[in-house]
């Protein structure tokens, strides 16, 4: 019995080695034999193996090359009006460039191709991924039983895998077409990726196929085997309203391919509603057909919002009080909370899972509250912090009621020895510098921190959640006319953001000029500090306004801190050129060095507002959970902050009375006055708000020499 156990097991990998065969290598795929896929896919034990090794490569990818380390991190996260990079520009020209759309193009012709985009890099994982849904696609079409579970009424576990394949397909197509723009059409293994596809033909190929399979899969929670790391319906009727959003929006093409390149997925050539002027061979445009697109989108969108299956979108906080004492009430926290928890959160429709201690954990390292700990045995250890939040963003933007603002943005990181510490706008890394941090990802936070090494905490990939339904719902419902139903879904959205009766929705629309504006508008502050900004602002049209929007307020904040000292917004914000700061005893005072949202009543307490930071409650005791010794004995952990948000003139009775206090003078809006270059110059470095904005990433010459086509956008060649 064990000999024949082995024996199939044995047969088993070989099979699937078969199917995968050369599948790390984009360009030289194999078609399984039929023999080897009635064997694979002759029960869902073996099939689902299959699955899991595409999945594996479809993780490790996400993880390494697109939102951990990879392009996201260049540019998505930190070219936006909302989110910047950290360091000095200088110092990162391979992320910088791209960043600012080179230059408004005047900087591609002599961008350095592998600077930052490796050959080894997002391009060849995501077409690693596509050969192995290919070869699950193709292997599973060539089975005796594929006509019967395809042609159904109602779902079934090898329909369920099949549509998983599907959306892996499409899921990676979406993320290159995001990044390169048009790219080779990979469908059948054997088959070499060579020549330029059109990204509309590609788009309409991946939203009707998804469309095939999308009844044929289960929803998430609908059976045992149907957790939030797994492609379920949801997350498919999700990805095809999310794919038809991008196919309807606004992109750069290029204008050296021929007038009848851009063709839907049926051959026919587009015609292009544009915007701008051409810029490097390049002209920004929407299909004329957009509409019917919006349409489509709808009717999945709206399927999705009526049966999530077991994805929860909380409206109230029911977390009460912890045992520490700190107050919850804040119920877009908990997504966040859950994820740092190291759980599957209620909210989300699907998250590539990690493991903690292990692999290359780097999305809450690059975009998680920032710590200057060293890389194991910190408290917490080193996070970097590629991504932080534009001053002006924070202060001018964030309505101060937003319960969103303290959960997103925090003007401390750590120490990496227990401590709380003030981040400097002065460019640099970690807490050592680089202005407002992210703060969704925390390893204070977290129930059980992994302090033995850095980039391995361990927590999830968030990459779809209910309330991007419901905003993308609202946005399609905008745009074909039904502003009813899209303020319904905007008004869901923004009252579990603000305190009872604050929402202000009708005021917000008006303020924005129309519900479409109000839901893309919206979506920024939901958001925020995630790299979703920079794409949604690209594909409807809205970029070049809100970079206008962003270096009109970044001037005039520090032209008002160069005059005057301080800067104060229309929302009564001020930022100043000093706070005043000191340490204290946060357990002693309240009971916890970790605080939560900012209890009502006490926003003049300079430890609670703003909300959202200190440190962790109890680093002594991980410590010794993780045999190691915690060697800093300062009970003074959490830094109370005074003249955050209101000027204190540094002559007066109040800046004299703080000095006696135990407070201490330091530079803060002053920073941006000294590195204005940094954070008006360089912000979309001399963009003229009306050329087509160079944004997409060059091929690598051995993508070229290989895949059979050039570099357009006056990239170079080689």
């Amino acid at each position: 019995m064990i000999k024949m156990k082995k024996s199939i097991f044995k047969a088993l990998l070989m099979s699937i080695a078969l199917i995968f065969a050369s599948c790390e290598d984009f360009l030289e795929t194999s078609s399984p034999s039929n023999v080897d896929a009635d064997f694979v896919f002759s029960n869902i034990e073996t099939a689902r193996a299959a699955m899991d090794g595409a999945y594996e490569q479809w993780r490790s990818t996400a993880q390494n090359y697109v939102f951990g380390d990879g392009l996201f991190y260049a540019t998505e996260v930190t070219g936006s009006d909302i989110e910047r990079h950290p360091e000095a520009f200088t110092n990162q020209p391979g992320r910088h460039y791209p960043e600012c759309l080179y230059q408004n193009g005047t900087y591609a012709s002599t961008y350095g191709l592998l600077s930052y985009q490796k050959e080894d890099n997002a391009y060849t994982n995501l077409f690693s991924c596509i050969a192995k849904a290919n070869s699950i696609i193709n292997a599973m079409n060539s089975t005796s039983e594929f006509p019967e579970y395809m042609s159904a009424k109602e779902a079934s576990d090898m329909s369920q895998l099949y549509g998983e394949a599907i959306a892996l397909r499409a899921v990676a197509y979406r993320e290159l077409i995001r990044y390169f723009g048009d790219v080779p059409y990979a469908f059948k293994s054997g088959v070499a990726a060579v020549g330029l596809s059109p990204r509309d033909s590609i788009y309409d190929i991946c939203i009707n196929e998804l469309k095939t399979v999308e009844s044929l899969m289960y929803r998430v929670g609908e059976n045992a085997m149907m957790v939030k790391n797994i492609f379920s319906r949801t997350f498919v009727q999700g990805l095809i309203g999310r794919m038809c959003l991008d196919a309807a929006g606004y992109q750069t093409r290029r204008t050296d391919l021929g007038s009848d390149f851009y063709k839907d997925g049926k051959g026919n050539v587009l015609s292009f509603e544009t915007l701008g002027t051409g810029n490097n061979k390049g002209s920004y445009g929407r299909r004329s057909d957009y509409l019917s697109l919006f349409e489509t989108a709808k009717i999945y969108l709206k399927a999705c919002v009526e049966d999530p299956g077991t994805v929860i979108f909380h409206t109230i906080d029911s977390r009460g009080k912890s045992k520490n004492g700190q107050v919850y009430n804040n119920p877009y926290q908990i997504f966040f909370q859950q994820m740092n928890d190291l759980q599957y959160a209620d909210e989300s429709i699907y998250e590539y899972n990690m493991t903690q201690g292990t692999g290359n954990n780097a999305r809450p390292y690059s975009f998680g509250r920032v710590s200057s700990g060293g890389s194991s045995k910190a408290y917490p250890c080193k996070s970097y912090g590629q991504g932080r939040v534009n001053p002006a963003f924070y202060y001018g933007m964030f309505d101060p009621k937003d319960k969103r603002r303290d959960v997103s943005a925090c003007v401390t990181g750590s120490t990496g020895k227990g401590v709380e510490k003030l981040i400097p706008f002065a460019p640099n890394s970690k807490a050592e510098g680089g202005g407002i941090t992210f703060n969704k990802w925390d390893e204070n936070r977290m129930a059980s921190p992994y302090v033995s090494k850095q980039r391995t905490s361990g927590i999830h990939g968030p990459y779809m959640r209910m309330s991007e339904i419901y905003l993308a719902y609202a946005e399609a419902c905008a745009v074909t006319g039904d502003d009813a139903t899209a303020k319904t879904y905007l008004t869901l959205i923004r009252e579990r953001a603000f305190p009872l009766g604050e929402a202000k929705t009708d005021e917000f629309i008006t303020s924005c000029g129309s519900m479409f504006k109000a839901v893309i508008q919206e979506r920024g502050f939901e958001f925020a500090a995630e790299g979703d900004r920079r794409w949604t602002l690209i594909r409807t049209g809205l970029l070049s306004d809100a970079i206008k929007n962003i270096k009109e307020s970044t001037y005039n904040m520090i032209e008002g801190l160069k005059t005057n000292g301080y800067y104060t917004f229309s929302n009564g914000n001020t930022i100043s050129s000093h706070v005043y700061t000191k340490l204290v005893d946060a357990k002693a005072t309240y009971g916890y060095r970790l605080t939560a949202d900012c209890p009502p009543g006490k926003e003049n307490d300079p430890v609670l507002y703003p909300g959202w930071r200190g440190q962790n409650d109890d680093w002594e005791a991980i410590a010794v959970n993780n045999s190691l010794v915690f060697n800093y004995s300062d009970t003074k952990t959490n830094l109370a902050i005074e003249g955050l948000f209101n000027y204190i003139d540094p002559n007066g009775a109040e800046a004299t009375a703080l000095i006696a206090d135990g407070y201490t003078k330091v530079d803060w809006g002053s920073d941006l006055v000294s590195y204005y270059d940094e954070y008006y110059t360089y912000l979309f470095y001399d963009y003229d708000y009306t050329s087509a904005p160079i944004y997409l990433w060059p091929y690598t010459p051995n993508i070229i020499s290989t895949g059979g086509f050039s570099n357009g956008y006056y990239f170079s060649q080689e």
